[in-house]
């Protein structure tokens, strides 16, 4: 019987060719990822790798193996969850890390009805500013922007397209912009260092344009911060077009969208969870979630 642990080791080394990758993947030394493969390599009387320049290359017994090795984790990991589901009782704590952008206008009320449905689970919910990074291993996370470097899971579960707004009383003082290259004459309100190498914009037609922008006289770390500044007549901003809908159903008339046909850089939303084993709990929550998202992410 194939011990577990040597597989997974196996296949995340397949996977990333890379033995120190592997490790940091799955959050063990370097030294018990190579003493579990070759522990397996024993059990099976042949060698499944060997090292080419500074990748490990699987040899024609490891490249079959690999089929049959996932197979049997797929089936063990199907079979915790067969059992998982016989459990109802769905309690205990969770840490969860949200995006401030996500958090109000969608995650916070979607937490309550989760909680409602699960009456024992204990949440410890925190907004997340800065990109989760290699060090933030525990917990799950919703975040909204690039890709992270983490040493977690990443699921892109959508996508949210960004415009310039400005609110009706500054473009009854300012002419509104006719090209992203007018964006340099308003003053222009950013979001922490989002906008620090450039904004680029997106025409069907005129193709992409990368133009100056004014220097920030107002930089915030929070969206909703970004949102009252604009709506209060400072300058003019990105936002994500589908938090401004939310936004505008309930406050309407606040925000104008401006250069109509040009569309600013998209932002990637992401679900972040830990390698390996998840709790029932975590399992739980991660499909509640996949179940719950807006159309308009998907779009």
């Amino acid at each position: 019987m194939f011990d577990l642990k040597e597989l997974e080791a196996f296949v995340s080394v397949m996977k990333s060719q890379s033995l120190t990758e592997s490790a940091r993947m799955l959050d063990l030394p370097k030294s018990t990822m190579s003493r579990r493969i070759r522990q397996l390599e024993s059990e099976l009387g042949q060698a499944l790798l060997r090292r080419e320049s500074n990748k490990l290359i699987p040899t024609e017994a490891g490249k079959l193996f690999l089929h049959y090795a996932q197979e049997i984790l797929d089936l063990a990991g199907n079979g915790r969850s067969a059992l998982d589901e016989l459990k109802q009782d769905v309690s205990g704590k969770l840490v969860v890390n949200c995006h401030d952008a996500l958090l109000r206008p969608w995650f916070g009320p979607l937490m309550l009805e989760f909680m409602n449905t699960f009456p024992g689970l204990e949440v410890s919910l925190k907004t997340q500013i800065a990109p989760p990074g290699l060090e933030q291993k525990d917990g799950l996370c919703l975040w909204l922007g690039k890709e992270p470097e983490t040493g977690m899971n990443c699921e892109h579960i959508g996508t949210l397209h960004q415009s310039v707004y400005a609110s009706p009383a500054y473009l009854q003082q300012h002419e509104p912009p006719a090209h992203p290259s007018d964006l340099a004459c308003h003053r222009w309100i950013g979001l922490g260092s989002e906008e620090q190498d450039g904004v680029e914009f997106w025409h069907l037609n005129e193709g992409s344009s990368k133009p100056s922008l004014a220097n920030s006289r107002l930089k915030v770390d929070r969206l909703f911060m970004k949102v009252d500044a604009i709506v209060n007549g400072g300058g003019l901003g990105l936002l994500p077009d589908w938090s401004v809908s939310r936004r505008e159903s309930h406050h309407p008339g606040g925000l104008v969208k401006c250069l109509q046909e040009w569309q600013g850089p998209s932002q990637g939303i992401y679900l972040l969870y830990p390698h390996g084993s998840l709790t029932r709990r975590a399992q739980v929550f991660l499909t509640y979630i996949r179940q719950s998202l807006p159309q308009e992410w998907l779009g």
